[in-house]
């Protein structure tokens, strides 16, 4: 049996699809006259970061920054490391985080806190996929496309020890 044989189909390519779309439609009528900077979490949040950029009519900025709290475990170690740090100014900006999915919390709660310490204008959070029931830190999400069941997922950006995040579709690994 391989990797591939224990994935099982949780959401769609087109399910996926038409929730980033009411999500850039959300986000489009939210900022409207205003130019965001779109902060993705990476590594998982680029594939859902650039189908919703190409989506919006709202003129953005765009910077990553790489946070780890898994490395190649399933669970996350709860300490929070920065990769790669943010370059632009973002004292007085209107930032929008961009994350793949949301489950403890833990690190973008701290990327939240990081964040609020620099004086922003406003800061939102934007994610694809909220799993709470394995929430350890209550976070806002202000757009939010899915809550899904605790389950461990892989593809459209999220990825298990840097694989399966080529997959269309969302996937949960069955044990």
């Amino acid at each position: 049996m391989t990797a591939f044989d224990k994935l099982k189909v949780l959401l769609t390519e087109e399910e996926i699809r038409r929730e980033v779309k009411r999500l850039a439609q959300e986000i489009d009528r939210d900022y409207r006259g205003k130019h965001p900077l779109l902060l993705g979490i990476l590594k998982g949040s680029f594939v859902f970061m650039a189908d919703l950029v190409r989506l919006l009519q709202t003129p953005v900025e765009i910077e990553f920054v790489r946070l780890s709290s898994y490395g190649s475990a399933r669970t996350t170690s709860g300490e929070i490391k920065v990769v790669q740090g943010l370059r632009a100014q973002l004292k007085g900006r209107d930032i929008l985080i961009i994350e793949d999915i949301v489950d403890a919390g833990i690190t973008v709660g701290y990327f939240l806190d990081y964040l609020r310490r620099r004086k922003p204008a406003s800061l939102k959070l934007c994610a694809l996929f909220d799993k709470p029931a394995s929430r350890k830190v209550s976070v806002p999400i202000d757009y939010l496309g899915f809550t899904i069941p605790d389950k461990f997922v892989v593809g459209y950006g999220l990825d298990y020890d840097e694989k399966f995040r080529h997959l269309p579709q969302l996937y949960f690994i069955e044990d």
